[in-house]
């Protein structure tokens, strides 16, 4: 019933391929061609797959072979923060076995060690299911690792966004409106960009996932679903956070930063906000602020400031099976 293709030996475009994630039941940015071209060819080794059904697409998997301590192995697309499979919103229990077993098959063709799967979470989903997760488990797959990813709840009454935030949060907005700290929409990327660069060698000792370059890439190809906010004291940018909208229901807070020299103005704190509020009235249902655990190891201090947003964990995980 379903035919596995390697892309490489398709005759889909990616434009073909692109079509088809709007109209996937949990197909995010994350999964385009159009996104995974900004890497470097020679960075990753393609191996994504086509999964055909009576003619037609019904599931694609970007994916790659990466080598990890001389084992080969088949990743959903390590390029992207998850991956795993798009599928149709008619997916059945059965077709989850069928796809997941296809994959397996796959890999074993490509001689590789271990398959792993970092599925989209839950929320980016229309019709939530958790049929693939079931279907990986019953075909040996097993949790390599399960990160907690802070989400925040959009799809509520007007005005009662403010009302969901912890005490700390409210006091830290008023004082950073009474300051005159403006949020706005801005392409102040290089300004930005070295305050990020600045904020994660102090905090964490590393440099941003992106480089300056390839974000302003990336900003070029998604215009639209790929926003710079800014937080100002007059003219000057004091912090900024870059959003990625990944589809029509879910934006992913991708890098958050702020000026410590200006951190009694609480600038975060109005930043996100007004920037929720704005998602909110254009429709989306989630904020995805993204992970505050590392390997399973919890950063505390992180995972209290985003519950002071109304944030709440949800999985975000990596299956793996041996071949």
């Amino acid at each position: 019933m379903f035919k596995f293709i390697p892309l490489s030996k398709s005759k889909l475009t990616d434009k073909h391929w692109d079509d088809f994630i709007p109209l996937s039941d949990n197909g995010t940015l994350f999964h385009s061609r159009k996104f995974l071209s900004y890497h470097p060819k020679k960075r990753f080794k393609d191996a994504s797959l086509v999964v055909l059904k009576k003619g037609t697409i019904f599931s694609l998997f970007p994916a790659a072979i990466i080598k990890r301590n001389g084992q080969k192995i088949l990743s959903s697309h390590p390029g992207s923060s998850y991956g795993n499979f798009v599928y149709k919103s008619d997916l059945n229990l059965e077709d989850a076995f069928s796809i997941v077993e296809g994959v397996i098959d796959y890999a074993k063709k490509l001689k590789c060690d271990f398959v792993e799967l970092t599925p989209t979470p839950l929320i980016y989903q229309s019709k939530y299911s958790n049929y693939l997760d079931f279907a990986l488990i019953k075909n040996g797959f097993e949790y390599k690792k399960r990160e907690i990813s802070s989400v925040v709840q959009l799809d509520i009454p007007d005005g009662k966004l403010l009302s969901t935030f912890r005490a700390t949060a409210r006091t830290a907005i008023k004082r950073s409106m009474k300051l005159g700290v403006e949020i706005r929409e801005c392409d102040e990327f290089e300004n930005y960009y070295k305050i990020l660069k600045k904020n994660l060698s102090l905090r964490h000792n590393v440099q941003p996932t992106h480089t300056l370059k390839e974000l302003m890439r990336l900003k070029k190809l998604f215009p639209n679903d790929i926003r710079l906010w800014g937080a100002f004291n007059g003219k000057k940018l004091i912090a900024g956070v870059c959003n990625f909208s990944a589809n029509p229901k879910v934006v992913l807070a991708f890098y958050i930063s702020h000026l410590e020299k200006y951190q009694e103005f609480r600038a975060v704190n109005l930043l996100f906000y007004e920037i929720m509020t704005k998602y909110q009235k254009e429709g989306f249902k989630f904020l995805d602020f993204g992970i505050f655990t590392v390997d399973m190891d919890p950063n505390w201090g992180l995972a209290r400031f985003k519950e002071n947003f109304g944030a709440r964990g949800i999985f975000r995980d990596t299956f793996r099976i041996k071949l």
